[in-house]
C-alpha cells in the first residue's frame, strides 16, 4: 500500500482489487452516500470519511492527517490484509470467479461492533435505502451532534429512549433489548470479540429479534469473524442454483468474503437463479 501525503488529504495510489464504490454499496455498511461529484461520504465512529477513486485507480481521502489515514482509515477499509491470495483460492471455483471479475474490489469493512448489530438488526426484512434512513434519524435523533455530523448513538443514549420517531416498526423493541443487554453487561461487545465464532454467535443470539442471518451479519462486519456467512433470500437462492451439493468446505475460513462478492454480483447482475 502506496499513500502520499497532500494539502487537503492523503492520495492513496492504485491498490490493486480495491473499489470504493464496489465496497461502500455492496450492502455491508449504511452511513456513506456518493454527491454528484462522486465522492463517498460517511461517518465511522468519530471519524468523517470523504473519498473519490479516479479512473486510475487512485483514491483521495479529503481532510483527514496522515495519523488518522494509519490509524482509523486503513483498519476500516481493512487495507492490511492481502486478499488477493484469498481469491486466488476462490477462482478454483466457476461461480465465485465470475464474481470476482465483477466486483473483486470489495473488501470487508471493519466496522464498529455496536454499530453493526443495531444496522443488522434495524436490516431485517428491510431494503437498503428504507435501512439508511431509519439508522440516519436514529443518528439525527439520538446521537451526539459534532462537527462532522451525527455520531451513531451509544447504548447509554439510547437507554429508555421512545425509538417511534426513527419508524424502525417491530426492530423497535429488538433494539431496546440490545441496549439493555449490552448496558446490564449480559451481553459484552470487547468479550464476544475474543469468542470462537460458535461462541460468538450464540452470544448474540441471546437479543431480541437477532438470529442466525444476523448474527452473521454482526461478526463478519462488525468483528471481522469472516468465516462468518450471512445467508439472506439471495444467497439462499445461490446456494439452491448454484451448491446443490453444499458450499465448498474449503472456502469455510472465508466464508463471509466469498458471500459478499457472491451477494452483490447476483443482486446487481440479475443474475439467473431460477
Amino acid at each position: 500500500m502506496k499513500y502520499k501525503v497532500e494539502k487537503n488529504g492523503i492520495m492513496l495510489y492504485p491498490l490493486e482489487g480495491f473499489s470504493l464504490s464496489d465496497t461502500l454499496d455492496c450492502g455491508q455498511c449504511f452511513r456513506f452516500s456518493k454527491n454528484e461529484n462522486g465522492i463517498f461520504s460517511g461517518i465511522t465512529g468519530s471519524l468523517k470519511i470523504s473519498a473519490k477513486q479516479n479512473e486510475k485507480g487512485e483514491t483521495f481521502f479529503y481532510d483527514v492527517s496522515e495519523e488518522d489515514f494509519l490509524k482509523k482509515v486503513v483498519p476500516f477499509f481493512d487495507f492490511q490484509t492481502n486478499y488477493d491470495e484469498i481469491k486466488k483460492l476462490f477462482s478454483k471455483d466457476d461461480t465465485l470467479n465470475e464474481a470476482i471479475k465483477y466486483c473483486g474490489g470489495i473488501r470487508i469493512l471493519r466496522q464498529e461492533p455496536w454499530e453493526a448489530l443495531c444496522s443488522f438488526i434495524i436490516s431485517q426484512n428491510n431494503n437498503i435505502e428504507r435501512i439508511k434512513g431509519i439508522i440516519a434519524r436514529l443518528c439525527e435523533n439520538f446521537g451526539e451532534k459534532t462537527k462532522n455530523g451525527y455520531l451513531f448513538p451509544t447504548p447509554q443514549r439510547l437507554k429508555g429512549q421512545d425509538l417511534s420517531s426513527i419508524r424502525a416498526g417491530f426492530r423497535d423493541k429488538y433494539i431496546a433489548d440490545a441496549v439493555e443487554k449490552v448496558l446490564s453487561g449480559e451481553i459484552n461487545l470487547f468479550e464476544i470479540d475474543k469468542m470462537s465464532y460458535t461462541e460468538a454467535l450464540e452470544a448474540l443470539m441471546k437479543i431480541k429479534g437477532v438470529g442466525v442471518k444476523v448474527a452473521n451479519c454482526v461478526l463478519l462486519y462488525g468483528f471481522h469473524k469472516i468465516e462468518a456467512f450471512p445467508v439472506d433470500i439471495w444467497i439462499k437462492r445461490v446456494l439452491d442454483r448454484f451448491y446443490k451439493n453444499g458450499f465448498p468446505k474449503e472456502f469455510y475460513g472465508f466464508g463471509g468474503i466469498a458471500q459478499q462478492y457472491l451477494f452483490h454480483y447476483i443482486r446487481t447482475q440479475n443474475i439467473s437463479i431460477e
